[in-house]
């Protein structure tokens, strides 16, 4: 069993959308994905969130899994539309009751809360007006990362404004897969970059409106080693190109202000003065979410795209149908440490995990064998990359339980807690064991 460094944060990451449910409950107003999973053929089993894990009443069931755990950290989202219900004005009351009640058990329980602000459920008004395509949505997202951060900054240490960016320009504004189910190809750009810029201000709305402690202040960008199909110099092109669009187009803004000079002409129409120091914050952390490498190639002159993936040979699959590649993930730290030396930040794997279907058997046992092996490979490959000098502070396991898997509605299980969505009873899999077990060892070791 490889050893981490003390005070290393063992945790499990989630989404508002995906677990909480009541989504009009208590005045909250409609977000995109409320719409988006509204139209017929948008998600793969015709669900929607509205239930999902029933979390908003079963939050004490669930903190109380955490503890059985013995995770020190927990990464979750608030819901902005249950906040401001419209994406603006006075916040509910009722919202920000919720989320002191979950933090402050959180924090009686032992496990230190790490709070997403936006993790992809943008509320419907604001969508209406443009989205992130417009750029008054970033001044409505300060003054929320204001209001936030004053109520919850007292019991709250680590912050991450948005999630994966780079996911929401590509899935919901490019090619229309996530909510809000645009397709606007190399014109859904502008959102990429004020996604960045919302980040930047909303670093700048924490740190003013904290009070009687130093925010942590991160990110919670998806990154992969992006790999040619083949040697051929038009599949190693391609590949830069992608390269640059989902990786170096969202972390050299954040950690140098500027953008990659192959992705600048993308982007440079809408890039005002001041907007590149605005995004680039000081970062206490850098949040990676990995999951899997990925294989591109080029396609021919005629073709919407430059580029297309192909599958990632030689490598077991999910459930899911993503490749089990550990050894990209030991890579792509050690490649980053190497690259960005000094400007890079301490790493923090703010997710990492699978989807693994099997349920209960007949002993009422989830054997998610494949789960335990993913876990031990990705935890082995990150602290072999601590060995070789790379920074790496936590590492949080997506996901807690199962849950509403975007698209994919509840046909795919991420969880270390299985989920009946029917009865929404809680059962730990193998998997929660083997965690819990690994969690204790370590910190035997420690102590």
């Amino acid at each position: 069993m490889p050893r981490f460094p003390p005070g290393f944060r063992f945790g499990t990451s989630t989404a508002a959308y995906q677990i909480e449910g009541a989504v009009s409950s208590d005045g909250k107003g409609p977000s995109i994905w409320d719409t988006f999973t509204a139209k017929p053929g948008s998600i793969v089993d015709g669900s929607s969130g509205a239930q999902a894990c029933d979390h908003y009443h079963r939050y004490s069931e669930d903190v109380a899994l955490m503890a059985e755990l013995g995770a020190n950290a927990y990464r979750f989202s608030i819901s902005w539309p249950r906040i401001q219900p419209s994406g603006k004005g006075r916040p509910s009351p009722k919202g920000l009751a919720f989320y002191d009640r979950l933090i402050d058990e959180l924090l009686e329980a032992g496990v230190n809360p790490m709070v997403t602000l936006y993790h992809w459920d943008l509320p419907q008004a604001l969508e209406d007006d443009g989205g992130w395509l417009n750029r008054a949505t970033i001044d409505a997202f300060a003054d929320y990362a204001a209001i936030v951060g004053e109520r919850f900054g007292d019991r709250v240490e680590h912050w991450v404004p948005i999630n994966e960016p780079n996911v929401v320009t590509i899935m919901g504004y490019a090619i229309g897969m996530h909510a809000p189910g645009r397709a606007l190809l190399f014109e859904a750009l502008p959102a990429a970059h004020h996604l960045l810029l919302a980040h930047g201000r909303a670093a700048i709305a924490l740190r003013e409106s904290v009070r009687g402690r130093i925010p942590s202040i991160g990110c919670a960008n998806n990154h992969a080693p992006i790999w040619p199909a083949s040697d051929d110099e038009a599949d190693v092109g391609a590949s830069k190109l992608f390269d640059g669009l989902w990786n170096g187009l969202f972390i050299e803004p954040m950690l140098f202000g500027r953008y990659p000079e192959d992705c600048l002409p993308l982007v440079e129409d809408v890039i005002l003065e001041g907007d590149l120091t605005t995004i680039r914050q000081p970062l206490d952390f850098y949040g990676v979410n990995y999951y899997n490498p990925m294989r591109v190639a080029a396609t021919d002159e005629d073709a919407e795209m430059p580029f297309e993936f192909r599958e990632v040979l030689g490598y077991p699959v999910t459930d899911f149908g993503w490749p089990v590649v550990p050894e990209a993930l030991r890579e792509w730290l050690v490649m980053t440490r190497a690259r960005f030396r000094a400007a890079l930040p301490p790493l923090m794997i703010t997710e990492s995990g699978c989807s693994y279907n099997m349920g209960p058997g007949e002993d009422g046992v989830v054997d998610d064998q494949p789960r335990i092996d993913y876990l031990e490979s990705h935890l082995n490959a990150v602290a072999t990359a601590i060995q070789r000098g790379v920074d790496v502070r936590g590492y949080y396991c997506w996901s807690l339980m199962d849950n509403f898997e975007w698209a994919e509605g509840y046909t795919q299980r991420f969880g270390l807690v299985h989920v009946d969505f029917e009865t929404q009873k809680r059962t730990p899999k193998r998997s929660f064991d083997w965690y819990r077990q690994f969690i204790a060892a370590q910190t035997q070791r420690v102590d």
